[in-house]
């Protein structure tokens, strides 16, 4: 089999719909023009990823207010928030450029998703020819709506998470109820949950085993069969062209993530300093049996925040080296992270969210060439 190649989610939001977005939060258009805008961009997303050859396709979360809260509000300002939350949670990450991003925060029960993600699968598989997957989001990341410390009157905590497990699990088998063939779940605070950083104190909590357990709650519920075409994406953050935990050491999260009983992998790695020794960590805790599934490991060798475009022998050269450590049959390709999991996101080493669409898409051709010059070197 060849390695296979798999984007993570996001693309870059056209400058029209991100203007749009904001026009909805002052009140100047609405949610049904909001929509069109929104359609618009996700079809040209699609048709642009399947000239591309890009296998399996997206819209590129064209209509989600982010890889985080698309569930639970229709704009990152806040605009149709969910029942049961208000806007001043915890952040969710400060970035290394200074910005921060914030989640809400849960003021009572149920907690119940506004939107699942098969709403948009729907909608994408009726423009696309190619298969469709859909990224959604980690129990993990919705367990910072509740309050670090104390309870929320008449909705204890482990009723609130046992409510989390129920939505996630819902979110993932809508989706491919819906036609998505594959799922990955976004788990960018894994490795942030080790920074231990005094502006953002839940990272001084030490909740990395608490994540990848309650993550698994969700996951056990599935076979392994199922298992197979759900995967978990680690990053250390894509926003504004910045990150939030890229030096926190890596094996910090590499030892434990594997537990995550995934059938694959999407894997940050182009970016970081020592790729090697990146490939030597995932071939040494990955596992070739979590629960009846084989981990493949689609190791990222795009750096989807840097503008420059890699070559696809760079790319090829990269999953050989890998191929080193990783079995090949378990090794894939991806992209480091998201092009732009937040939708407003002006890309400013790139100088626009148009441009940058641009250089995503020769990014995105470039690995899937090099995979495919990869798989040839190797005899895959």
């Amino acid at each position: 089999m060849p390695i296979r190649t798999e984007l993570v989610g996001s693309l870059p939001r056209p400058e029209k719909l991100q203007d749009a977005y904001e026009a909805y939060d002052q009140g100047k258009m609405t949610w049904a023009d909001l929509q069109a805008v929104q359609d618009e961009a996700a079809e040209d997303s699609i048709r642009r990823l399947e000239a591309t050859g890009e296998p399996i396709v997206t819209d590129g979360e064209q209509r989600e207010s982010s890889f985080a809260t698309y569930s639970i509000t229709d704009t990152l300002a806040g605009t149709g928030l969910a029942d049961n939350l208000a806007g001043d949670g915890q952040f969710f990450a400060i970035f290394d450029d200074g910005h921060h991003r914030q989640l809400p925060r849960i003021t009572g029960g149920p907690f119940r998703y506004k939107t699942y993600a098969s709403e948009f699968v729907k909608k994408n598989k009726a423009i696309a020819t190619h298969d469709v997957k859909q990224a959604v989001i980690a129990a993990s990341m919705m367990m910072l709506l509740y309050p670090l410390e104390g309870e929320v009157d008449g909705y204890p905590r482990d009723a609130f998470l046992d409510d989390v497990v129920d939505e996630v699990e819902k979110d993932i088998r809508q989706c491919f109820d819906a036609g998505a063939v594959r799922v990955s779940v976004d788990f960018t605070e894994g490795r942030l949950a080790n920074k231990n950083d005094s502006r953002n104190p839940w990272t001084g909590k030490d909740m990395l085993q608490e994540f990848i357990d309650l993550n698994n709650r969700v996951l056990d519920r599935f076979t392994a069969q199922e298992r197979t075409n759900i995967g978990v994406h680690t990053c250390p953050g894509g926003d504004m062209d910045s990150v939030h935990s890229k030096e926190v050491p890596y094996e910090k999260l590499l030892s434990k993530m594997f537990q995550l009983n995934a059938g694959y992998f999407l894997i940050q790695c182009a970016s970081e300093e020592d790729k090697e020794n990146v490939y030597r960590l995932v071939g040494k805790y990955s596992r070739d049996d979590a629960n009846g599934v084989p981990q493949v490991c689609f190791m990222g060798v795009i750096n989807p925040l840097d503008p420059k475009i890699e070559t696809a022998e760079q790319v090829r050269d990269d999953l050989v080296t890998a191929a080193k450590h990783i079995p090949v049959e378990r090794l894939g390709a991806t992209d480091d992270c998201g092009f732009s999991p937040f939708s407003r996101d002006l890309k400013p080493r790139h100088g626009s969210p148009d441009f940058a669409r641009d250089v995503a898409m020769r990014k995105i051709s470039a690995r899937l060439e090099g995979a495919r010059m990869a798989s040839e070197e190797l005899g895959a």
